[in-house]
């Protein structure tokens, strides 16, 4: 896929941040977009700033990821609509903050519904669509947390290592039966974006510091950035596609390092991260 022009693109989690960013410029290269949120006010907002990059045709619905049937209805009424399908981008995510012994089973259950199942649905459900369009691409949303494993982040870092060993095998088994379609793995590393102050914490997390922490320590990168990478890459059918100094700089340590990251991470970490409360 050399270009998103009349390329019929579906956007999950388009509401703010990086899915907002595509969506606005897919629509200034041309594309036919198909957006969803589970936000309301955030995707009526997405929807005025797609419609003022010269949006061709837009579909926007409110769609909770984590609700396989939903997403299957969703996905035979894009592909009604418009047609076919080319691009499904599974960008909907959230995180969950906390140490493995203090999390709630009922938050793990929240975090793997969005940030895994809901990208093996949304892909299962546009899959044949994609191969029909004869020019299909999926991108999965990963994380600089699908390439290395952070303290505090055990079950945030389990669904995007699901993500990114979902994704790579996908690719595998497209080229393997020679279907027309791209698969690219995403991993942003710090991006300006609401995840850290929409995030759930366990009890001894302070949610406000740990939200500043990211905020003020690690996004660095804007969406609008963030979405430039991601489309370049989609066009040059990348495998893997690190947005972000950090991300190249953590895939690079995590090489360099082996399994010894582990270590180096905890003593960092140790003296860097926000402190606990005591409950």
């Amino acid at each position: 896929m050399k270009t998103l022009h009349d390329k019929v693109t579906v956007i999950t989690g388009a509401g703010s941040g990086i899915g907002r960013s595509l969506a606005v410029q897919a629509a200034q290269h041309g594309a036919l977009l198909a957006i969803s949120d589970v936000n309301d006010a955030g995707l009526a907002e997405t929807v005025d700033l797609v419609k003022a990059a010269g949006a061709r045709e837009l579909r926007s619905d409110r769609l909770d990821v984590a609700d396989r049937a939903a997403i299957e209805a969703y996905a035979a009424d894009v592909a009604e609509q418009f047609g076919r399908v080319n691009v499904v981008v599974n960008n909907a995510g959230v995180a969950l903050a906390g140490d493995f012994a203090d999390l709630d089973p009922d938050d793990v259950d929240w975090i793997f519904d969005i940030n895994f199942w809901g990208v093996w649905h949304g892909t299962r459900a546009f899959l044949p669509h994609l191969i029909a369009s004869g020019d299909g691409h999926v991108v999965n949303l990963s994380s600089l947390f699908g390439l290395i494993s952070m303290p505090g982040q055990s079950a945030y870092n389990a669904t995007k290592y699901a993500v990114r060993g979902f994704t790579e095998a996908l690719r595998e088994e497209m080229l393997i039966a020679g279907h027309p379609v791209g698969v690219t793995c995403v991993h942003p590393g710090g991006i300006k974006t609401g995840i850290a102050r929409n995030a759930r914490v366990s009890a001894r997390e302070d949610q406000s510091a740990t939200a500043e922490f990211f905020d003020k320590k690690l996004a660095r990168m804007t969406p609008d950035k963030a979405a430039e990478t991601i489309w370049r890459g989609v066009r040059r059918n990348q495998a893997r596609v690190l947005v972000g100094v950090d991300a190249h700089a953590v895939h690079h340590f995590g090489k360099l390092t082996g399994s010894r990251y582990q270590d180096i991470v905890a003593r960092v970490s140790k003296v860097a991260m926000p402190g606990k409360k005591v409950v």
